[in-house]
């Protein structure tokens, strides 16, 4: 799909441009065009009529630095992650590439996400975010950085809801081992969108660096505006890494847990295993023929005793580990 824009008076105006011979050219006064998921001809009519080359899916992929940002015939080719999928449980990072080729931004992609529709639709109803491409190129990073503030607060508070259902004191026991379960599988959810948001921060950050060392004539405003960004990746990376390890001592603790019920179900079957211990040898010593006994005068006295002697034994047993606090 191939999204063109221009400044009007209300905001940005998306307008049209066809692919084929008769179809109408990109307007000259487009300040950016939007590729989603472009064919191959949307791909050779950007290129023709900016000189630029458009880097292929597999290109934008790779994750060295000289690849991702560097200048190419008077067009700076940014590529960075993007956290995709947010608000599914499956979230995806994908790559997207911003060109700059004189007064025009150029952007690749082949997901559509939050931060653009948002940005689309503040841009078409404020001028003031869409007189020039740079602007343009600022009001994306912020869209980003709002959506990626979002997903940290969230992470934070599930953190905080799944802290207190670990630490509390439960009037009914423990937690089982279905709620254990979840809250591992709820702590790691957390983690990977956690992991998607700073994976997302620092290719951002070396984006924004590469800017403001290489765009040409950028203005006073425009360069602070970008400073202002910079800082606030600076501080939503430091409140990952905060959150970061906060998943990290929770799934610990979340394990803790497990590990002691684990440990109190061995200790009901080692209890066990002692507390039948004494009458077992009881039963041993006395399960024999008591007639026969030359010493041992009646028929069924001595059974009665053996088994009165081995209740005996489970309860002394059952008291001694009662009083060590072992039960």
């Amino acid at each position: 799909m191939l999204n063109i824009f221009v400044p009007a008076a209300q905001g940005l105006t998306k307008v049209k441009a066809g692919t084929g011979d008769d179809g109408p050219p990109i307007p000259t006064q487009a300040v950016w065009v939007d590729l989603l998921e472009p064919t191959v001809e949307e791909e050779k009519l950007v290129e023709a009529s900016f000189g630029i080359e458009v880097p292929t899916r597999e290109e934008m992929k790779e994750i060295e630095t000289s690849n991702r940002l560097y200048e190419d015939n008077g067009a700076l080719y940014m590529t960075m992650t993007v956290a995709a999928q947010l608000d599914t449980d499956r979230p995806v990072s994908m790559a997207v590439t911003f060109i700059l080729a004189g007064n025009r931004l150029i952007t690749n992609r082949y997901m559509d996400t939050k931060p653009f529709q948002q940005f689309i639709a503040y841009a078409g109803k404020h001028p003031a975010a869409c007189p020039n491409a740079v602007t343009i190129l600022a009001g994306l990073m912020e869209a980003f950085i709002e959506r990626i503030a979002d997903v940290l607060e969230r992470v934070g508070a599930d953190l905080d809801s799944v802290s207190s259902n670990i630490f509390a004191r439960h009037g009914n026991g423990q937690p089982t081992s279905r709620d254990l379960r979840a809250m591992i599988e709820r702590i790691g959810f957390n983690g990977e969108l956690n992991s998607k948001g700073r994976e997302s921060l620092v290719s951002l950050g070396r984006l924004l660096m590469f800017v403001q060392q290489s765009v040409p004539g950028i203005s006073t405003e425009q360069r602070d505006r970008f400073h202002s960004i910079s800082r606030d990746v600076l501080s939503l990376s430091d409140h990952a890494s905060f959150l970061g390890s906060k998943v990290s001592f929770l799934l610990e603790a979340t394990l803790g847990l497990i590990n002691v019920e684990q440990n109190n179900i061995i200790k009901i079957f080692s209890v066990a295993a002692v507390l039948f211990l004494p009458p077992t040898l009881i039963a041993s010593i006395y399960g024999m023929n008591y007639h026969l006994l030359p010493d041992l005068p009646g028929k069924y006295s001595n059974f009665f005793f053996s088994i009165g002697l081995m209740v005996a034994s489970m309860g002394v047993t059952y008291a001694l580990f009662k009083r060590k606090g072992w039960l």
